[in-house]
């Protein structure tokens, strides 16, 4: 486990040093599914390249993914905006957001979601509840819950799916448009003080 942390947290930033701008639109894509946190601040209009691409391939993410985790269900940006608005509130589902807290910090978060950092966090879905709420300040979810991930743009969600589909949680769910795609399409924000604790309201 500890070598998928270390090409999760290193191969993005070389990925960026070898690419100028602007970047071919293969490139682009690269850069857009890695899991880095720095690439829209590193290269000048990144961010908008990026949120433009994943608003106009929406039916895309919402169609489904030949890669995401067996068992994982894809939602779109309009099933994650009716959870959010409460219609959706029978169906027991938890949003987990899995960026880093100072990922949070910067952009604000999906309301109502928990944050769980899969990158620096890796083994939450595998330690005792008692340990998990000392490390992340909330409860864990229990295995009952449906859990929604999203990261950045959709690759850390995809992990975080399938360790916790293996730790026990049947009911799983992936929003690979993710934050991206969520700021592209306005959805509400959340605003976030603090790295400990974020958990639900």
């Amino acid at each position: 486990m500890a070598t998928t942390r270390r090409l999760i947290t290193t191969a993005a930033p070389v990925l960026l040093r070898n690419t100028a701008w602007p970047a071919p639109a293969a490139a682009c894509r690269a850069i857009c599914s890695s899991a880095s946190s720095h690439c829209a601040r590193n290269i000048p209009g990144h961010r908008q390249a990026v949120s433009a691409r994943f608003a106009a391939e929406r039916r895309w993410f919402s169609a489904g993914r030949e890669d995401a985790v067996p068992g994982s269900r894809i939602w779109s940006f309009d099933e994650v905006k009716q959870l959010v608005d409460g219609k959706r509130a029978s169906e027991n589902i938890v949003i987990v957001d899995v960026r880093e807290p100072a990922e949070l910090q910067t952009t604000g978060k999906i309301p109502g979601a928990i944050n769980i950092p899969v990158t620096s966090a890796v083994q939450s879905f595998h330690i005792s509840d008692a340990d998990f709420e000392d490390v992340h300040g909330f409860e864990r979810p229990s295995r009952d819950k449906t859990l929604l991930f999203y990261c950045k743009a959709g690759v850390r969600a995809k992990s975080a799916a399938g360790l916790a589909k293996h730790a026990g949680w049947e009911n799983v769910g992936e929003y690979s448009g993710s934050w991206l795609d969520w700021e592209a399409q306005k959805g509400p924000v959340e605003r976030v003080k603090s790295g400990k604790g974020l958990g639900q309201n």
